[in-house]
């Protein structure tokens, strides 16, 4: 104060003090509470008839923005290495993220509350009317159409590939050598998991080494 006064007493103008806020303070999205936990993923469970895959990419990555694609790539395998349901197993990665057990469960609740009470009711209608050719017909193209669902969400998350520490062509080849020994050489996926996974994990190991 004392400053400003002499300042002002020479005649010399004083410019106003700007006050810096930071840079990038905002936070990334997330969810709000359980409650949201629990809501966002019992309508995720709710879409995803045949797999909900492409539900979840959507849903987390690009609606919410949860999660990065680079993140849900890395979550999703994880979760498909873990025993039970690949999707469910990333719901409990995500709430446990966010909430820790709290939220594990919350999103564990939201995967299979509501849509257990909806399983029930399509397999007592199913019992019913499972002879009926339109009803095998209508399961047929529902697993067409969840099978191009989930090559959409295949093409969609590829990109993520570009910044993997092992590059683009370790990667796509680790895919090739994956796809000949589960499709075409009908290996037990435990040994595929085991051989191929572990050599993945010890290479990426080395190159975030170096």
């Amino acid at each position: 104060m004392e400053q400003t006064n002499r300042l002002l007493s020479f005649g010399l103008p004083i410019e106003p003090t700007v006050t810096m806020s930071p840079v990038n303070s905002q936070k990334s999205p997330r969810p709000a509470s359980l409650t949201d936990l629990f809501v966002s993923f019992t309508l995720l469970a709710l879409q995803g008839f045949g797999g909900a895959l492409a539900v979840a990419q959507r849903e987390l990555v690009e609606n919410k923005r949860w999660m990065t694609p680079e993140e849900f790539a890395e979550e999703w395998a994880v979760a498909q290495i873990l025993p039970g349901p690949n999707v469910v197993n990333l719901a409990v990665i995500v709430g446990g993220r966010h909430f820790g057990l709290p939220g594990a469960l919350a999103a564990l609740a939201g995967m299979l509350a509501v849509p257990l009470g909806v399983l029930l009711l399509l397999a007592l209608c199913y019992s019913r009317y499972a002879a009926y050719p339109g009803v095998s017909g209508a399961l047929r193209g529902m697993s067409a159409v969840a099978a191009g669902l989930i090559a959409a969400t295949a093409f969609k998350t590829f990109g993520a590939i570009k910044t993997h520490p092992l590059g683009m062509h370790a990667c796509v080849a680790l895919g090739a050598i994956s796809f000949v020994c589960v499709a075409l050489l009908r290996l037990p996926l435990a040994y595929i998991l085991i051989g191929l996974g572990a050599f993945a994990c010890i290479f990426t190991y080395r190159k975030l080494g170096r």
